[in-house]
C-alpha cells in the first residue's frame, strides 16, 4: 500500500472542508488527531452522518438527507382507503415528519420491514397485484432539513450495478428499479435509450443512478473510489470529556469498565480508509462522524462451498470472470462441460450464459427440482422465459431420467461438491449418499454472497440477528428497530438495503426513509438543546 505523502492528504481533508466548510458553518469543528493515529495532518472533521456505500441504498438516502421531502399529491387517492385515510389526516406534513409505525400499521407486502412496505405502496400503489398505477407523492426540496452528510464508494455511484454481467436482464422492472423524483421510464426516452422490455440490463440502471447523483444535485456528498479501512467507536474517561462537544447529550452511552471502578462514554466513530488517486496513489484520511450509515450491500464476498480444492485457479465464484473466459476464448473447443453449482438466478444467468455459446453445461444444485423455495416458482412465466427455460432443463434433463450425460446440459438435483481434483475433477455426492467423479473444464460456484464488513470491529458479528455469526441477508441480517433503521445494539449505526434483509431496490428507499426520519428528530433536539444552552446561539461555544 503505498500511503501519500501528508501534502495529499491535506487536499483530501480540504477538498471535505470545503464543501462541508460552507454546509455546516461553525456545526464543523476541527479535531486533533487522536494520539494512536499513524496517519500525517494535524486535523479531522466531525460530520453528523458518514454513509459508506454508493449504491442505489446510499444514493436514497443522500436525496432524502439534502432536504428532499415526499408530500402526498393533491389530487392523489391512494387504492388502500384506511392507508389513504391517514395520509390525509396530516396531508400537511411530509411523511418524513410523520409517524412511519402508525402509517405502516397493517400493510402486508414482501419485506419484513414494515417501513420498506409503507414507502414501496407509496411510490409503487399495488404493484404486486399487477397495477402500474402513478406514485401518491411529490417532492419538494426543502433547505432548511439539509443535514450533512457524505457518501463513500469504491466506484462511481450506482455500486455494484457497474460491475454487474451486462448482457443479463434485471429481475426487476425497470420501474422498480428507479429512485424517488426521477421516472426510468422519463430518463430512458430522454436518453433515445431503446427500452424493450419491462425489464433492463444492469448497465442501463448504473447509467441511471450515476445520472441520478448528477440531476438531483447530490455530487457535493459524495466520494468516488474510496476504500475504508476501519469504522470504530472512540471512547472517552467520563470525567474527561469535553463539555463543548455538540453531542453530548445526544445518544451517549456509558460503559463500567470489569473493575466497576472507570466509566467510559462512547463517542463519535471514528472513520478510517484512503482514497485511490488517478496516478494510484492511496491518500488516506481520517473522520469522525456523529452517526454512521451501512449501505454496502451484499456483493463484496461471494459465497464458498468450504471443500477441498476451492482455491484451484480453474474454480471460479462470479459471473464476471466467466463472461471474461468467454470473451477471451479460453472455452472455446473444450471437450468437457463447464460446471456450474447452484440453484439461484445467478446460476441460471450462466447455465444460460454458456448455453447462448454453445458450451454444454453440468449443473450442479442441493435442492429437489420440486422444492417451492426455488426462486423459479415465484416468477410468472410469461415475465421470465429464459429462466423457466433454465428450469425445464433442470426437471427434464436430469441424470436421473438419462444415465448418460446430454450434449448440451445435464443437471444434478440433490446433489452436494465433495472435492474438486488438480486433473479438473470434480467429486459429487448424492443425497442417498453414492459418489460420482465428473470432469470439467472450468467449475463456476455461485451460491449467493455475503457483505464484508471487515472495516467493523470483529467483522460485524455482534449486531445480526444470532450475535458472533457472519452477517448474511436471509439467514443473519444486521438488527434493526424497524421503524429507525438503527441497529439495536449499536446506537447511532445504522443499516439499509440487502444487509438488513432487502434485497429488492423497491424495498431498499423504505431504510432510507427511516434513517432520514430519525436522524431529522435527532437534528432537530440538538438544535433545541444547543439554543436553551446558549440562551439562544446559533453556534458551538
Amino acid at each position: 500500500r503505498s500511503y501519500s505523502n501528508p501534502e495529499a492528504e491535506g487536499q483530501l481533508l480540504n477538498s471535505f472542508t470545503q464543501y462541508f466548510g460552507d454546509s455546516l458553518g461553525r456545526k464543523i469543528k476541527r479535531m486533533p488527531l487522536i494520539e494512536e493515529t499513524v496517519l500525517p495532518g494535524d486535523s479531522l472533521l466531525t460530520l453528523p452522518v458518514v454513509v459508506i456505500g454508493n449504491g442505489p441504498s446510499g444514493i436514497c438516502l443522500s436525496y432524502l438527507l439534502s432536504g428532499y421531502r415526499p408530500y402526498l399529491s393533491p389530487e392523489a387517492i391512494h387504492p388502500n382507503p384506511v392507508l389513504h385515510t391517514k395520509l390525509e389526516e396530516a396531508r400537511h406534513l411530509s411523511i418524513v415528519d410523520q409517524d412511519l409505525e402508525y402509517l405502516s400499521e397493517g400493510l402486508e407486502g414482501r419485506s419484513s420491514n414494515p417501513v420498506a412496505v409503507l414507502f414501496d405502496t407509496l411510490l409503487h400503489p399495488d404493484a404486486d397485484f399487477g397495477y402500474d398505477y402513478p406514485p401518491v407523492l411529490h417532492w419538494k426540496l426543502e433547505q432548511h432539513n439539509y443535514i450533512p452528510h457524505i457518501v463513500l464508494g469504491n466506484g462511481p455511484p450506482g455500486g455494484a450495478w457497474h460491475s454487474m454481467e451486462g448482457s443479463m436482464l434485471t429481475i426487476s422492472f425497470g420501474d422498480w428499479m428507479e429512485l424517488p423524483g426521477l421516472s426510468f421510464k422519463e430518463w430512458a426516452a430522454n436518453k433515445r435509450r431503446n427500452i424493450k422490455s419491462d425489464r433492463v440490463m444492469p448497465e442501463e440502471i448504473a447509467c441511471y443512478y450515476k445520472h441520478y447523483v448528477k440531476v438531483m444535485g447530490l455530487q457535493k456528498n459524495f466520494r468516488d473510489n474510496v476504500y475504508i479501512t476501519s469504522v470504530s467507536r472512540l471512547y472517552r474517561g467520563k470525567d474527561d470529556e469535553d463539555r463543548s462537544q455538540l453531542n453530548e447529550n445526544i445518544s451517549t452511552q456509558h460503559l463500567e469498565m470489569e473493575d466497576g471502578q472507570k466509566s467510559l462514554t462512547k463517542r463519535n466513530w471514528e472513520v478510517r480508509g484512503y482514497q485511490r488517486a488517478t496516478d494510484g496513489s492511496h491518500v488516506p484520511f481520517c473522520l469522525f462522524a456523529e452517526n454512521v450509515a451501512l449501505a454496502t450491500g451484499t456483493f463484496d464476498s461471494p459465497g464458498r462451498l468450504q471443500v477441498e480444492g476451492e482455491d484451484f485457479p480453474f474454480v471460479l465464484h462470479s459471473m464476471s470472470d466467466f463472461g471474461a473466459a468467454i470473451s477471451k476464448g479460453k472455452l472455446r473447443g473444450k471437450p468437457d462441460p463447464v460446471l456450474i453449482v447452484g440453484a439461484g438466478l445467478t446460476a441460471a444467468d450462466a447455465v444460460l450464459c454458456a448455453y447462448n455459446n454453445n458450451i454444454p453445461v453440468i449443473h450442479v444444485f442441493r435442492r429437489r427440482v420440486t422444492d417451492t423455495s426455488l426462486i423459479f416458482k415465484q416468477l410468472p412465466k410469461k415475465l421470465y422465459p429464459e429462466y423457466h427455460k433454465v428450469y425445464h432443463m433442470m426437471c427434464t434433463q436430469s441424470h436421473t431420467v438419462d444415465s448418460n450425460l446430454h450434449s448440451a446440459y445435464t443437471s444434478f438435483p440433490e446433489h452436494n461438491v465433495l472435492s474438486f481434483k488438480p486433473e479438473m475433477k470434480c467429486v459429487l455426492q448424492s443425497a442417498c449418499g453414492l459418489k460420482k467423479i465428473l470432469k470439467f473444464s472450468v467449475a463456476l460456484v455461485l451460491i449467493g454472497s455475503h457483505p464484508n464488513l471487515f472495516f467493523l470491529k470483529d467483522q460485524g458479528h455482534s449486531i445480526g440477528h444470532h450475535s458472533n455469526q457472519p452477517i448474511t441477508c436471509k439467514g443473519n441480517p444486521i438488527e434493526i428497530d424497524p421503524y429507525t433503521y438503527e441497529c439495536t445494539k449499536e446506537a447511532n449505526l445504522f443499516a439499509l438495503g440487502p444487509l438488513v434483509g432487502d434485497n429488492f431496490v423497491r424495498f431498499l428507499k423504505g431504510g432510507a426513509l427511516g434513517i432520514a426520519r430519525c436522524l431529522a428528530i435527532r437534528q432537530k433536539k440538538k438544535h433545541e438543546l444547543i439554543e436553551s444552552r446558549d440562551g439562544g446561539g446559533d453556534g458551538v461555544p
